[in-house]
């Protein structure tokens, strides 16, 4: 079996509508310090992350996607700012923020659809502000992998509460540092 698969549209969707809800099974009715703790200088908290993803479905990705169809890179990319949830989850809950996701993600994903993407236009591009020219197909697969990369952060930081708990199983878990 290849190590790299091919970006296919309808299966990336399927990934990403399956985050909102393996979030919220991680993280509903724990208590806040499950949530709320994050696992060393600038690093998330699981809170962090979930107005992290809100935030990245409100302006990156449909927008850039959209962006890359509309103008094929006559213009970069706005800046995205990694911080931005610190200011827009404030005063927030976990399960309000969960319910934003879910909600945000749904709308992302009819807004994808829309789209009606071709298979040439993957190959179209646009102008990231670090990276230059990126494809379409790139900045979804991006999308899907920046997805997996926080649920992994979630746990990392859910596993990091118990770093000192496990005593010398900490030699065979690969999730805690050594």
């Amino acid at each position: 079996m290849p190590s790299d698969i091919n970006f296919k549209l309808d299966e990336a969707a399927k990934l990403l509508s399956r985050t909102p809800s393996v979030i919220r099974t991680m993280l509903t009715s724990l208590p806040e310090r499950w949530t709320s703790n994050n696992y060393g200088p600038k690093t998330f908290s699981p809170f962090d992350v979930v107005g992290h993803l809100i935030h990245g479905d409100q302006t990156d990705w449909v927008v850039r996607a959209r962006q890359i169809l509309e103008t094929q890179n006559s213009e970069p990319f706005q800046p995205f700012d990694r911080y931005a949830m610190y200011e827009t989850s404030r005063g927030k809950t976990i399960a309000q923020l969960l319910d934003e996701f879910e909600q945000v993600r749904g709308e992302s994903l009819k807004n994808l659809t829309a789209m009606n993407i071709t298979e040439a236009q993957f190959e179209l591009s646009g102008k990231h502000p670090a990276f230059g020219n990126v494809t379409l197909r790139q900045l979804l697969a991006t999308w899907v992998v920046h997805d997996m990369n926080h649920i992994h952060q979630i746990a990392k930081c859910m596993a990091h509460q118990y770093r000192d708990a496990v005593g010398p199983w900490k030699e065979y878990l690969s999730i805690l540092p050594k």
